[in-house]
């Protein structure tokens, strides 16, 4: 199967562009080009990925934004999408609609109206939620007739989660397929060497609050400090003050019990706005504020790694309009961290049923609550087996594969694909 890829990888990185990565490396990479011409080497799978990437933003601040030069850089990559079409006999157009946001929007209804045409089948991967919503409530009849004249009708729509369903199935798609993201797994040998750390960690933690004693030796396992982390940009959507205020009032509910416990929040991440730079640097001049929170700013690599494995929680209270399936979770389960995390859009799919970690958006007071919880009640070893049974690479591209190569199968005429009711 040969499938045209109009969708960007980083940088600037983000899950989603991450994601596009995975994908065309899981897939044999981009085979356009004179020396990628040859029969397909075996990659598992049997698809053909000719990638456009159709990279609009340089820097993350810049994501969303309107520029006259996006206009024009849109414009070629729609006529190089469209080069690619005949010059490789592609067939299958590849796309990411965006989330509920003019700008997203009039650059989905640019590419569907430049490109569809020529395409035989359309696939349309949701990876934001929240349009379907958006489309009722936030904007006038006319915008949602266009919407639906460009994108209606997809050959294929998939969804990463039962939430998103109602982004596709607003546009009555011909086919839809529910496919989790998945990632490479970045703690191998949890068993091994985290799991036995974490417990040990765990059950000191839990004789320090039953009893009070003291920790001695703060670089020791039994370390009087809970390490909470938070992997992601440092906007206040993704819940970034949201946290750092949380961690603020459970240390104060800790030193009301006199416990020789404290908690610390690990910040992993980049600013998107100079405001919100500013609103953090003003916040650490509190001295409460400074002493419950390191920053450690953008990480990868080995440094990431090791500020995964020396956590004790992974806190992420966002309220991002777009959030559906966050890689940031994905990779805490993996190493095995208990979660905190909001009642907002795909995510409580992501956890067990009655997860105690799931809290209401904007309530720093409930984040506080829940990582005091969680830090006596969970080792994190639920959500690993979560991570294996649901989110690795191995079962994502099996399965997205699999629903990529149902375009081309004969079609049988359905009803759109409903979400089971929650309670």
């Amino acid at each position: 199967m040969k499938l045209l890829v109009f969708a960007h990888k980083p940088p600037p990185h983000h899950g989603q562009s991450y994601m596009v990565q995975l994908m065309l490396e899981g897939f044999g990479g981009d085979r356009r080009g004179s020396q990628r011409l040859q029969p397909t080497a075996s990659n598992g799978h049997g698809i053909e990925c000719y990638h456009v990437n159709a990279r609009l933003s340089k820097q993350l601040e810049d994501i969303g934004e309107f520029r006259p030069g996006k206009l024009l850089l849109l414009l070629r990559y729609c006529l190089e999408a469209i080069w690619c079409r005949f010059r490789y006999d592609v067939p299958n157009l590849y796309y990411i609609p965006g989330p509920g946001k003019k700008s997203a929007l009039y650059r989905d209804w640019l590419v569907m109206a430049l490109c569809r045409p020529f395409f035989q089948r359309v696939i349309l991967h949701w990876h934001a939620a929240g349009l379907a919503r958006w489309l009722e409530t936030a904007v006038q009849i006319n915008t949602r007739a266009v919407t639906w004249r460009f994108l209606k009708h997809a050959d294929l729509s998939i969804v990463l989660s039962n939430y998103n369903l109602a982004d596709a199935n607003k546009l009555f798609p011909r086919r839809v397929r529910v496919v989790n993201n998945g990632i490479p797994d970045p703690c191998p040998d949890f068993a091994a060497n985290v799991l036995p750390v974490r417990r040990q960690r765990f059950a000191a933690r839990a004789a320090a609050l039953a009893g009070g004693t003291s920790v001695p030796n703060p670089n020791a396992p039994e370390s009087a400090t809970v390490r909470v982390l938070y992997v992601a940009h440092c906007t206040r959507e993704k819940g970034f003050f949201d946290a750092i205020r949380a961690v603020v009032l459970a240390n104060r509910t800790l030193a009301e019990r006199r416990s020789p416990l404290r908690m610390k929040l690990i910040a992993a991440g980049t600013f998107v706005t100079p405001s919100e730079r500013v609103e953090f640097e003003q916040l650490l001049r509190d001295t409460e504020a400074a002493g419950a929170v390191e920053y450690l700013g953008f990480v990868s690599g080995a440094e990431k790694d090791r500020a995964f494995r020396e956590a004790d929680l992974f806190c992420f209270p966002t309220y991002y309009l777009g959030e559906n399936q966050p890689v940031n979770l994905i990779e805490a389960m993996a190493f095995g961290l208990p979660v905190v995390t909001t009642r907002w859009r795909s995510l409580p799919e992501m956890l067990p049923p009655d997860y105690p970690g799931v809290v209401p958006v904007r309530a720093p007071d409930k984040v506080a609550d829940a990582l005091l919880h969680l830090m006596t009640c969970d080792t994190g070893e639920r959500l690993r087996e979560v991570f294996e049974q649901r989110f690795t690479l191995e079962k994502h591209l099996a399965a997205l594969a699999d629903a990529l190569r149902s375009v081309e199968a004969p079609e049988i005429a359905s009803a759109p694909v409903v979400a089971p009711q929650n309670g």
